[in-house]
């Protein structure tokens, strides 16, 4: 009997039978060779493809090799997109995405154009050597390269050119030159121009002069006779070099403000206006640095952190990056993500940023980093020293009128398949969701309440035949969106003894608050209430001090804390509160209470106050306007030191509002409590 043998397959007694494993390598072999990567990338992935070769392909470590080699070769190492600034453009863009925000789009022009002159820039060259023609030729090659190029026939003439204000970014100097050769001048050039790369060029091109240029601080060295080319290539590797190294990048915008007004589609609006690709990031609930720097090599399903891999995904080097809410990171065991935020922020160190799984410098340099918060005194200091935050401020009832009209109600509109030509939204419709339906300083509640309004009219419109209302009224709104869901704080009825109307700002923009206090007899407590924070007591206490130290003054009985306990309360206890701002609210309050003056129901008051009685400036000022305007507040006393920021506030913000700036409590407490001015009065009416 007779069997047929099958094919023997290929072993590792055949070397040469070519197999899949090997014809993989050989693939990223020639991908490798044709990438153009960087010197210290090449070496590191022939070190990987050397030792991949020596490896059997059905251990772990194998697979691992080949998925780093692409991931080297995915990498953006020298893609990027050019730069297409215009500025009208770029505010065209910001407008037709952005109403209002008017200083936020101001800063973000000004930020774009510094960027787009310094990348504008001609590089400044200076030619320096003693002999003409070699100098003019030089001269003649590098100004054909776009270059600003200047001349000088020997190192002498070379340190005037420099001192008289030419300030060269690469200095073409000859080594071997009379009266000041190429070698001491590149010794005074670290004290005239420090920042100035050195090119030496010399017909002695010896190994050891070479390493002597090299060891004093020059970038490169030619021999002579000059060859240009060679030249063109090396002066654009040393200013190619010399930006990467460039710290002069302009700060990191961070993008701060409460939730919906804006901030995230405003980094895209920066991209679109630079033609650069857009990457966003969200960074809340982020614990592990890994997820930035990457996981190294020896973990299993080990890859490269989310940096990188966004870089590749967009496949290019200089995207505009946004780390989205970059306030909401956390910190474990595993490290503390934010520090790793140091080291990619930093333009002093992302230029050779280390990722953990390539293990190669890769420069971020080139990326735009924006980003945004909504709280920025949650950001550690040293990550907030790296950042210029840039403030949105919440919108006004007006301008959340003006987008609901222009933007929101016409796409909703359109997305549950009505018309702006057979439904229409009154403003007093649109007031009454945003005054009834919304508490918020952004858009994204209202664009909810909106839609879901919308969605209403298009179920009746469907159930009715096609037909549907075609105006929409304030009395209308309940019928779609049910009862109201919030109440505003309004003022006080009337006045009262002992309560005073405080302004604050919080989550949903600026806010009134009511500070009650009480008094009974007892042996000298304070009692504070409403869920405060530690600030928030501790202006409390300042506040009774400054009133026991000057209860003469003030026209309080000096003895009154020995036998009384007072009680000082936030309303809405379910609210933890805390800052400084309601010092000054508090020492009106209680100054009402132990003189007996009524508050004004029409009077807000914020401020910080010192134990001397100094009001100091306090931050949410436009926002704090907006509430009591919203409330009925007809008079808002101030800090004297925020009277700049009031000045530059917008007339829509301050109509109606009487401001008062005070420079101390005493000051405020003559314009919030009654009976004061009448005093005053009676008083001086007696001494005449």
């Amino acid at each position: 009997m007779f069997f047929r043998s099958k094919p023997r397959p290929a072993t590792a007694a055949d070397p040469d039978a070519p197999t899949e494993d090997t014809g993989v390598l050989d693939t990223l072999r020639r991908s490798l060779d044709a990438a153009r990567l960087p010197a210290q990338a090449a070496a590191a992935a022939g070190r990987e493809l050397a030792r991949l070769e020596k490896t059997d392909p059905s251990v772990a470590e194998y697979a691992v090799g080949i998925h780093y080699l692409e991931c080297i070769l995915k990498l953006p190492w020298n893609a990027c997109t050019r730069d297409t600034l215009d500025l009208t453009r770029a505010r065209d863009v910001l407008d037709a995405r952005h109403h209002g925000l008017a200083p936020v789009k101001e800063r973000i022009l000004e930020f774009l154009a510094a960027r787009a002159l310094r990348g504008a820039a001609r590089p400044r060259l200076l030619v320096v050597d003693d002999e003409e023609i070699a100098r003019t030729n030089m001269a003649h090659v590098l100004g054909r390269e776009g270059y600003e190029v200047r001349v000088a026939g020997d190192g002498l003439e070379a340190l005037d050119v420099l001192t008289g204000g030419f300030e060269a970014d690469v200095v073409v100097t000859d080594l071997k030159m009379e009266r000041l050769d190429g070698m001491e001048l590149l010794r005074r050039l670290r004290r005239v121009a420090p920042d100035a790369a050195v090119v030496m060029v010399t017909g002695f091109a010896t190994v050891g002069t070479a390493v002597e240029a090299l060891r004093a601080g020059a970038a490169h060295y030619l021999g002579k006779p000059v060859n240009l080319d060679e030249l063109k290539r090396t002066v654009r590797a040393v200013l190619e070099a010399r930006t990467a190294s460039s710290p002069g990048r302009g700060p990191v915008l961070c993008f701060s403000g409460p939730p919906g007004v804006g901030k995230t589609s405003v980094g895209q609006a920066v991209a679109e206006s630079l033609g650069r690709e857009f990457v966003r990031v969200s960074l809340a609930g982020l614990r592990d640095e890994a997820e930035l720097r990457g996981h190294r090599r020896t973990y299993v399903g080990a890859m490269p952190g989310r940096i990188l891999k966004e870089l590749t995904r967009v496949g290019v080097a200089n995207p505009v990056f946004m780390l989205d809410e970059i306030d909401k990171i956390g910190s474990d065991f595993r490290g503390d993500a934010a520090s790793a935020l140091l080291e990619i922020l930093d333009p002093e160190q992302n230029a050779r940023f280390s990722d953990n799984f390539l293990e190669i410098p890769f420069d971020l340099s080139r990326i735009m980093f924006l980003a945004t918060a909504n709280d920025v005194s949650r950001l550690p200091g040293p990550l907030l020293d790296r950042l210029e935050n840039l403030a949105f401020p919440g919108y006004t009832d007006r301008e959340k009128c003006g987008i609901a009209k222009d933007f929101l109600l016409p796409r909703h509109l359109r997305e549950n398949g009505l018309s702006q030509a057979s439904v229409s939204f009154t403003d007093q419709a649109l007031s009454r969701i945003i005054d009834d339906y919304t508490r918020e300083s952004g858009l994204r509640g209202l664009s909810r309440e909106i839609g879901t309004a919308c969605r209403r009219l298009a179920k009746l419109t469907f159930e009715n035949a096609g037909q549907a209302p075609a105006r929409i009224d304030a009395p209308d709104i309940p019928t779609l969106l049910g009862p109201r869901r919030f109440t505003r704080e309004a003022a006080e009825a009337g006045d009262r003894v002992g309560v005073v109307t405080g302004l604050v700002v919080g989550e949903h923009g600026g806010e009134i608050v009511f500070v009650e206090t009480a008094r009974m007899p007892g042996t000298g407590q304070l009692l504070l209430t409403g869920s405060l924070g530690e600030v928030l007591r501790e202006s409390a206490q300042a506040a009774l001090s400054h009133i026991r130290s000057q209860a003469a003054a003030l026209g309080v009985e000096p003895g009154f804390f020995e036998k009384t306990d007072l009680h000082i309360h936030f309303p809405a206890g379910a609210v933890t509160k805390d800052g400084p701002s309601a010092g000054v609210t508090i020492f009106c309050a209680l100054l009402s209470l132990l003189t007996g003056r009524p508050a004004r129901c029409d009077a807000a008051a914020t401020g910080e106050m010192t134990l001397a009685g100094r009001l100091l400036p306090v931050a949410g000022i436009r926002e704090k306007c907006l509430a009591a305007k919203r409330a009925g507040i007809t008079t808002v006393v101030l800090p004297r030191a925020n009277g700049e920021v009031v000045a530059a506030l917008p007339d829509d913000v301050l109509e109606g509002l009487d401001v008062v700036l005070a420079a101390d409590a005493a000051e405020a407490a003559r314009v919030v409590l009654r009976g004061e001015k009448e005093k005053e009065e009676a008083s001086g009416g007696r001494g005449e």
